[in-house]
């Protein structure tokens, strides 16, 4: 690869000029906090829809599904689209699809039509990830933890005052206005976002992954309706089972189709990751922990008195005693920042999942006021709050920066994956405990306690590994300020110039600090962010290869020279019999410990051998004769770098004596 002249300085330029932090923030937040109010704004209404347009029950319940499932669509396909075409670009579309739900909704008179408005609506849950990874790339690196809690904070927000609002609406004025208020809200946030956000020239290039996004969306679709219906269906149903085996056969075909192609709609190489992994699985816990909170305590207050542990209140009450709750994480967003900056992600998410799980355990012998449900339900959402509020940060921390908004896409998915899953889990438990008064005992909703309790106590163990990670390597470098508009290309190539697949490129700035890093896809391309015009690091590493590295100077450049790895990181070495004279023809092999071979090859006529060194790890090297039937075994540490073992096969018909490994080499002597 061609290294620059030294003719550039290592200083980073000045960065354009960016309209107030605090402002981006605030119109951000608004935006995050309308697109979750009309979540909720519409349940007060639904029980009363087979009255207003002469529907049943079960299809009205449709209004809530449809945009559950629109939003969980729209999420990913949205987020990568953010990444590629720009953020603020998206977000205007998101407004805007949002606006047009609510004039559908406005004058719909007929159940098609509604779910139609509730559908385009719900795609305006699409809209929160893509405002955090705005934040990521309008806002200085510390202001971005505190943003990204308020940001996170709206979906409870918007949620929480979106139910007694809804309820007030549906009682004083005419029902459509539940539905086309979002939308007159959505109009004048789409003049604050063009007036105060600017657009993003953080981008990844290449196509949109059409194919990728149809499975993707088919698969979530029926996933989610054999989740949200399956109550309604029934468990065993066929139209339930067939929902659910035909989603998880088309995830199935998902996965390695965005392996191979370039471009992904989800980089499952970034997804694998195990730290991004992990806040994937604790976003779907907690979502399910965080809606039990929801719509256990909501059952509470409305339940009659006479059932023994009921408060009896009616819809628009009990929506207005959640409301504290809302306003709680609204007030905590700051605290969330700041326990977020100060101590990093890792803490928050444990602390948060602690007192959720502490806080659930305690509600059941305590929610038999009015009092202590609510304290109990501000409780839990204290711990929440932490949890959520840190999420965004951990995924930004640990994706590429060109990502983000596809990463934060896929988290805020599996969070509506666990809130979708705590409706159907409460809805089984409660069902199965109907007293012959029409209403679920006390000991089924003390059973929704423990199950949010053990998902919260789940994250906190899946976090920890991390946390203690984090205090063990201490305090890292800053990423450096990115520049508008600067992001490059490039390939990870063989010496035959095929690109390498998975390889990842680390990129460094002018003080050596963390900029970004990227993996390659299947054609061996990539794209990272950069610090501005100025010389960067660049550091290339690939399984079974010698890294690579080069200095260069992006003053005039967008792409740039190719990596290519000529040195293959090998293990070689020479078999030989018990008599010290080389076997040719033995067959030499590297299969894993847990089982599995990984590469094989047979020695030459000096019995000299040589194979691709695996990825990193511990395996099992054995040789064997297959003339005498002579073997040898012998243990492999890889850790990155060619290695040389020599083997010395045992007399046949022998048992292999212990060996101890070669601290150096990585086999035994």
């Amino acid at each position: 690869m061609t290294i620059s002249s030294d003719t550039t300085t290592d200083a980073a330029p000045v960065a354009p000029a960016r309209r107030s932090g605090g402002v981006v923030v605030a119109v951000l937040a608004l935006c995050g906090t309308v697109v979750s109010l009309q979540q909720t704004m519409v349940l007060p209404l639904v029980p009363d829809l087979p009255d207003l347009i002469g529907t049943t029950a079960g299809n009205a319940s449709w209004m809530v599904t449809a945009t559950l499932v629109a939003g969980a669509v729209a999420t990913p396909v949205i987020s990568r689209m953010a990444d590629m075409y720009g953020k603020r670009r998206m977000i205007l579309v998101t407004l805007g699809i949002v606006a047009l739900g609510a004039l559908v909704g406005g004058f719909a008179t007929s159940l098609p039509f509604l779910i139609l408005a509730r559908a385009l609506q719900g795609i305006g849950m699409a809209l929160v990830p893509v405002g955090i990874a705005t934040m990521r790339d309008e806002l200085e690196p510390d202001q971005v933890p505190l943003a990204v809690a308020l940001m996170s904070a709206t979906l409870a927000i918007g949620a929480g005052v979106g139910l007694p609002l809804g309820g007030y609406l549906a009682q004083v004025v005419d029902w459509h206005t539940v539905l086309w208020l979002p939308g007159v809200l959505a109009l004048v946030m789409v003049g604050l976002v063009i007036a105060t956000v600017s657009e993003s020239s953080v981008r990844t290039p290449g196509a949109f992954d059409v194919r990728g996004a149809t499975l993707l969306s088919l698969a979530l679709v029926l996933v989610l309706l054999s989740v949200s219906k399956g109550s309604d269906w029934g468990w065993t149903d066929a139209r339930t089972l067939g929902c659910l085996a035909a989603g998880a056969a088309l995830l199935a075909v998902f996965v390695p189709l965005e392996l191979r192609i370039p471009n992904p709609l989800v980089d499952i190489r970034t997804a694998a990751q195990p730290v991004v992994m992990s806040a994937n699985t604790i976003s779907l816990l907690m979502g399910f922990a965080m809606f039990v909170n929801m719509l256990v305590s909501t059952q509470l207050l409305q339940t009659p008195t006479d059932t023994g542990y009921g408060l009896g209140l009616d819809a628009l009450h009990a929506g207005l005693w959640m409301a504290p709750s809302a306003v709680a994480f609204g007030l905590l967003a700051p605290v969330s920042g700041w326990v977020t900056r100060r101590f990093g992600p890792e803490p928050a998410i444990a602390a948060g999942g602690l007192i959720m799980a502490v806080s659930y355990l305690a509600r059941i012998p305590f929610s038999d006021t009015i009092a202590l449900v609510v304290v109990g339900t501000i409780t839990v959402t204290i711990g929440t709050a932490l949890a959520y509020s840190a999420l965004p940060t951990l995924i930004m921390r640990s994706v590429p920066v060109t990502e983000t908004a596809a990463a934060n896409g896929l988290n805020t998915l599996l969070r509506s994956v666990g809130t979708s899953s705590a409706s159907a889990v409460t809805a089984a438990v409660l069902a199965a405990t109907i007293t012959a008064s029409g209403f679920p005992t006390y000991g089924g909703l003390a059973t929704t306690f423990v199950l949010a309790a053990v998902a919260s106590a789940v994250s906190v163990g899946l976090i920890i590994p991390f946390a203690r990670q984090r205090f063990a390597e201490g305090e890292t470098q800053p990423t450096e300020r990115l520049t508008a508009d600067h992001v490059v290309r490039g390939r990870v190539v063989d010496a035959q110039g095929d690109g390498i697949a998975g390889a990842v490129v680390t990129v460094m700035g002018g003080r050596g600090s963390h900029v970004d890093w990227s993996h390659t896809d299947s054609a061996g391309d990539f794209s990272v962010a950069t610090a501005g015009p100025m010389r960067h690091l660049f550091v290339a590493t690939a399984p079974g290869w010698s890294p690579a590295s080069a200095y260069v100077d992006l003053t005039d450049n967008r792409t740039i020279a190719p990596f290519v790895m000529s040195e293959r990181a090998t293990v070689i070495g020479r078999v030989t019999d018990h008599d010290q004279r080389p076997v040719p023809d033995a067959s030499v092999v590297i299969t894993r410990r847990s089982g599995g071979s990984v590469s094989w090859v047979r020695t030459d006529t000096e019995g000299q051998y040589s194979l691709p060194l695996p990825k990193e790890g511990v395996y099992d090297l054995t040789a064997v004769d297959r003339t005498s039937g002579a073997t040898t075994s012998r243990i492999l540490m890889s850790g990155g770098r060619s290695v040389s073992a020599d083997l010395q096969l045992d007399q046949p018909g022998s048992l292999p004596s212990p060996v101890d490994a070669d601290p150096v080499s990585g086999v035994p002597d």
